[in-house]
């Protein structure tokens, strides 16, 4: 009996023990999204990584928390494959964060150089890692990191995944809302990009909510612009930080369950897959061993839907094609 608890006790961790890489550890998602994986029963090793000086700092504060995660820290390039070797999950917060009358698309320049050199190094040090990208914006950074690994000769489409989870939440806490229903029985399927209205959460399909078509129209307005509301309510101090930490860290858990061997793992995450024209797509995704295992069909639209979708898919491939182009010029 005791035998076999024990080697059971040893399998379940065993199969927990990851190492996790966050680039961008000091930043204004990175710092929080580094203090929930300190908290994660699930990681052993927390590297953070940035350029900012403060970095070793904010790894240090980390380390005082009482958690069995050891946290280490890693400041500047010539420590990026000292951070990045031997990494299960690199998460990747890096960049600048918007300001106000800023869309995602003015941050493309910075940005995408930042995911370049980046990706450069998982390239390098992590080839077999799961990657995910939360720098914005995510419709061209996430082609980019693509490109690199394809070029790196080192490129996997089931361990590149672009964190779309916030527009979910969103959806989740504005539908409860608006429903009057406990937030934490939502679960929203959001699909597209994560860019405004490349988003488009799928309210049709929300078992037992009704809504009116001015409802929808607003809800839907309202998810694909949720990041402005903070942007401006921030008054120049920021964009959405906390929420977005909060995102990362739990589609990271979530990727960290279906490593470990759990089954049933669904999540809507931007792949390159095929269920649209398009060549990356954010749609419900089933995550197991190998990561993004399997894109699934994301279902009927309504009419409205359609619409929207419609009139999204273009943006989305433009954005897409020029994360393609930067990489390739």
């Amino acid at each position: 009996m005791f035998a076999t608890t024990a080697a059971r006790a040893f399998h379940a961790s065993a199969v927990n023990n990851f190492k996790v890489a966050v680039l961008g550890s000091a930043g204004g998602i990175g710092q929080p999204l580094s203090l929930l994986c300190k908290t994660s029963d699930k990681i052993t090793d927390l590297y953070c990584y940035d350029v900012a000086p403060v970095n070793p700092g904010v790894a240090a504060d980390l380390s005082h928390i009482n958690s069995r995660t050891k946290v280490y820290s890693g400041t500047g390039p010539e420590e990026l494959d000292r951070v990045l070797d031997g990494a299960d999950v690199v998460v990747i917060p890096a960049g600048v964060p918007r300001k106000p009358g800023m869309t995602r698309d003015d941050l493309f320049n910075t940005n995408a150089s930042i995911v370049q050199t980046l990706i450069e190094g998982v390239a390098k040090s992590a080839p077999k890692s799961k990657v995910l990208i939360i720098a914005n914006p995510v419709n061209s950074t996430v082609p980019i990191a693509a490109e690199v690994l394809k070029k790196a000769g080192v490129y996997n489409p089931m361990n590149l995944m672009g964190v779309t989870t916030l527009d979910v939440c969103r959806a989740n806490t504005f539908i409860a809302e608006n429903q009057k229903r406990d937030v934490n029985n939502e679960n929203v399927t959001v699909i597209g990009g994560h860019a405004g209205i490349t988003i488009l959460p799928l309210l049709s399909q929300i078992p037992g909510a009704k809504f009116s078509e001015d409802e929808i129209a607003k809800l839907t307005h309202r998810i694909q612009f949720g990041g402005d509301e903070v942007v401006q309510a921030k008054a120049g101090g920021g964009s959405a930080t906390l929420s977005m930490a909060y995102a990362g860290f739990r589609f990271t858990d979530r990727l960290l369950d279906a490593l470990a061997g759990k089954s049933g793992v669904v999540e809507c995450t931007f792949t390159e897959n095929s269920i649209t024209p398009a060549k990356f797509f954010s749609t419900p995704t089933k995550l197991g061993k190998d990561g993004a295992e399997e894109a699934l069909p994301f279902g009927k639209l309504s009419a409205y839907e359609q619409e929207m979708f419609d009139k999204m898919l273009p943006d989305l491939q433009a954005q897409i094609n020029k994360g393609v182009q930067f990489a390739n010029k």
